[in-house]
């Protein structure tokens, strides 16, 4: 695979590359941000965020500027776009929470979404071997992941299937229990052709599942989310984190987990930018640049 660098951008003393391909697995043409750090390095380590939905591959990048952190720790990010795009389904674009920036970073099953949705494949498999062959500099054996919302969702997901392709991770409020919430239960019925398997794609299912080698999990939260629906209308919570908490202790797991909660903050990109310096040193920390 090649790409095509549309354009290079100075920042924090590295350079921001905005990259195009074409995908196989995704069947059209894919947008990526990709930042290098001012190094004397052969190699460094690579960080991939995943970002929420709505977000596309220039979101995040833009409005955290999570490689300020980075570059101050000589690490490389990545920056995926959420889903395919134009692929012409019936009802593509009429919603947020399924079809395009909404690929919940998994394999659809259920026609039409599985002619092409195959966001698990394209993040764990396609888009990195073709980054590292092309990017010496990008050390493939060296990676930890992050994602806000439901880009929490699958990095958490992602982790907990791959625990050999990633150091560690951590989310951002993330969508912890999706067959159980209202966004997920939508997408799942929409992108699986069954309901059995939903829980593959489930990080608390995962979790509570999981036997492989010990994880380190970062979950930072606001106590005023919006999206967990405190109190009037519990029901609607999107998020779930204390079920993903309760099925890690039930696993064994609780100590592997760590929440952070912000007091007052909400969902959005300023809770994010607040405490993307805690989640990149928990990065760097694995990696072995903290």
């Amino acid at each position: 695979m090649s790409f095509e660098t549309t354009k290079k951008i100075k920042s924090f003393g590295g350079e921001i590359h905005k990259l195009t391909h074409e995908s196989k697995v995704l069947k059209c043409q894919m947008a990526l941000n990709l930042f290098i750090p001012a190094t004397s390095k052969s190699k460094l380590p690579v960080l991939w965020h995943l970002g929420g939905l709505t977000c596309n591959s220039d979101t995040s990048l833009d409005k955290n500027l999570f490689h300020y952190w980075a570059a101050k720790y000589e690490i490389a990010m990545v920056y995926p776009d959420t889903s395919p795009r134009d692929s012409n389904h019936p009802g593509e674009h009429d919603a947020i929470d399924i079809g395009s920036s909404a690929g919940f970073y998994l394999n659809a099953t259920a026609e039409p979404w599985s002619e092409n949705y195959h966001m698990e494949t394209y993040i764990v498999d396609e888009l990195p071997k073709a980054l590292y062959a092309v990017y010496d500099i990008l050390d493939g054996s060296n990676v930890a992941l992050q994602g806000h919302s439901m880009g929490g969702h699958g990095a958490l997901t992602l982790y907990l299937k791959y625990p050999e392709l990633y150091k560690t991770t951590t989310a951002f409020a993330p969508i912890a229990n999706p067959i159980n919430g209202p966004w997920g239960k939508k997408a799942f019925a929409g992108y699986l052709k069954t309901k059995e398997e939903w829980p593959k794609h489930d990080a608390t299912e995962l979790i509570r599942a999981y036997n492989g080698p010990k994880v380190d999990i970062l979950i930072s939260i606001g106590t005023d989310d919006q999206f967990l629906h405190k109190g009037e209308a519990p029901e609607l919570n999107e998020l779930l984190i204390e079920n993903f908490v309760a099925a890690a202790i039930e696993s064994g797991h609780g100590d592997e987990v760590t929440i952070y909660e912000l007091e007052g903050y909400d969902h959005m990109f300023e809770y994010v930018g607040t405490v993307a310096e805690r989640h990149i040193q928990h990065a760097a920390k694995h990696l072995g640049v903290y």
